[in-house]
């Protein structure tokens, strides 16, 4: 009898463990997997390199920028001949982008670009801030926001006052370039 309820034990066990092992492709995971494939840079951007004239923020746009700890930076470069690698791999990104904890926040289109960006948590409280961009012509760019005590809507009045900033090009010339 008691060999019987340790082995149903173990099987619970183990169907737990194997369950809550899920093989779901998270964001991170692409990252991981994709950090040193051919056709994508990543690096990581501390909020200090982003030099930003702060004078004329609001109140909510230096609690938003403060709350900012580093970006994670993820592109991958498009051309004529790797189109259908560049499909399969926006397919992917896209796949995960619309996985339910994600919510969007902003989404815009310019002369062909996209623009998305949608964030993980609660209307009061953001884990995970991520800005998707595509363009045929270019590739594709991922930016994960990651810091404390993030507000969504502050975050979009800030990610609007960031269009205008200056970026330490000295620091980013290895992304610019790798666009060009």
């Amino acid at each position: 009898m008691q060999r019987t309820i340790k082995y149903i034990l173990c099987t619970i066990l183990t169907a737990t463990f194997l369950v809550s092992c899920g093989d779901g492709v998270s964001l991170q995971r692409y990252y991981v997997d994709n950090q040193e494939a051919k056709n994508f840079i990543t690096q990581d951007i501390p909020i200090s390199m982003v030099e930003l004239d702060k004078t004329n923020f609001t109140e909510e746009q230096h609690e938003a920028y403060n709350s900012v700890k580093r970006l994670n930076f993820l592109g991958y470069k498009a051309s004529d001949t790797n189109i259908d690698t560049y499909n399969t791999e926006l397919a992917t990104v896209k796949t995960i982008l619309s996985d339910d904890k994600y919510q969007d926040l902003i989404e815009f289109s310019d002369r062909g670009r996209k623009i998305v960006v949608k964030y993980i948590g609660d209307d009061d409280e953001a884990d995970e801030i991520v800005v998707f961009g595509s363009a045929k012509e270019m590739g594709f760019a991922i930016i994960r926001i990651l810091g404390n005590n993030m507000s969504p809507e502050k975050m979009g009045v800030l990610l609007h006052s960031l269009q205008n900033a200056n970026v330490n090009e000295n620091q980013v010339q290895d992304i610019m370039n790798f666009f060009k």
